[in-house]
């Protein structure tokens, strides 16, 4: 009797589950159903759309899901807001851009989320085609400036979860003015000569955490822009690309501060920079503060650890002025590895608005198997711990 109790039991639970796991599926809209061709070749577009419309207008959770195959894509806005918090889109193919970049070029986005909530993009590939355009530009000819692969404006609560991003035509993934989102298990690859395919940047936005990721790629890793709080990095690799970066800051006169940003179990690999913080030499409200990098392993990086406030690319409109953006509290920790030049920190502050509160704890970087150098202008603060090279703070 009693077996036959437990028996009846586990097949109203079975009954539960398979009632629940159908209506939770029953919001399912696959892109083929609406016309989409996993060929490479035919628009795919207007298929995606539809399927996204159908599933922003749900009232409960719901699922646009991309099948194995290849989807050509025109640039793509998927707008919100929506009528649920709950969206999955779950790519388990490829997505690709026009190989004439003349097509997507000038569109500034090629696949855009904005004024969404609660969006998960899972798994796929995007595949930028981005060569034919960095040939353009390396060649001097007029060119577009480029299509970032993917973002997220204006949106909150998001998850970027176990994507590829292949040759991005500009950067790969930019985060612009949203809250709370969580970037993990992505990788981004690139020529280490594609120019200004920034791996993920970030700006005006808080609440960011990016983890568990490897970025190579022509320009930083990860570029940290004007506006961003409560940003938090974790076991990222980078190599090639010119490092993390905290700026360029300052390029405007008005403009809201960095802070709260941690940095940690990162790896740099033959890398331009390492762990960067940059801004204008011009006049600026800005600021970055409350920064702490900790536990990077540099191996044969350029510039391991930089603070540059004369950035001036081109010397036009900042050559003889002072940053006016303002770096305190920022903490370097249990930085080790190898620099490719002699001079492995270098703090290159505003005589203006000298770097205040830095502060050194068992750093031990070498060039060619001896001590590197540090390089210290306008920099205040104390080092800790064993130092290498000696502090010039």
């Amino acid at each position: 009797m009693a077996k036959q109790q437990s028996f009846s039991l586990v097949l109203v639970i079975l009954i539960i589950l398979f009632t629940n796991s159908s209506s939770a599926n029953a919001a399912q809209y696959n892109v083929l159903t609406f016309g989409a061709k996993p060929d490479g070749k035919t628009d795919s577009t207007k298929a995606f759309l539809a399927a996204w419309t159908r599933a922003c207008e749900s009232i409960k959770p719901a699922t646009v899901y991309a099948p194995p195959g290849r989807f050509f894509l025109l640039n793509v806005v998927f707008p919100g807001p929506c009528k649920n918090n709950a969206i999955l889109v779950r790519v388990d193919g490829t997505l690709v851009a026009p190989s004439d970049y003349r097509l997507t070029g000038n569109a500034g986005n090629w696949i855009f989320f904005q004024y969404v909530n609660g969006v998960t993009l899972s798994g796929g590939v995007l595949d930028g085609q981005g060569p034919g355009l960095w040939a353009c530009k390396a060649s001097g000819n007029n060119c577009p400036s480029g299509a970032t692969s993917l973002g997220f404006s204006n949106s909150n609560n998001i998850v970027i979860s176990g994507l590829t991003s292949l040759n991005s035509q500009l950067y790969h993934i930019v985060i612009n003015g949203c809250q709370n989102v969580k970037v993990q298990g992505v990788t981004v690859s690139a020529s280490g000569h594609s120019p200004n395919t920034d791996g993920i940047h970030v700006q005006l936005s808080s609440g960011v955490t990016i983890l568990n990721s490897r970025i190579r790629t022509g320009d930083d890793c990860v570029s940290i822009g004007a506006g961003t709080t409560n940003l938090w990095i974790e076991k990222v690799a980078c190599g090639p690309g010119h490092g993390i970066s905290i700026g360029s800051l300052g390029k405007d006169l008005q403009e809201p501060g960095v802070q709260n940003v941690t940095i940690k179990s990162v790896a740099f690999t033959g890398t331009q920079n390492g762990l960067r913080i940059k801004s204008w030499g011009r006049p600026s409200n800005g600021f970055a503060r409350n920064i702490l990098f900790q536990h990077a392993i540099m191996t044969n990086v350029q510039n391991p650890m930089v603070i540059d406030q004369n950035y001036c690319p081109d010397n036009n409109n900042c050559p003889g002025q002072e940053s006016g953006v303002k770096i305190s509290d920022v903490t370097y920790q249990d930085i080790h590895g190898t620099s490719a030049t002699q001079v492995a920190v270098k703090f290159d502050c505003s005589k203006k608005n000298p770097c205040t509160g830095i502060k050194l704890e068992n750093v031990k970087l070498t060039y060619m198997n001896q001590p590197a150098d540090a390089s210290c202008n306008n920099a205040d603060g104390n080092a800790s711990g064993f130092v290498l090279p000696s502090s010039c703070l």
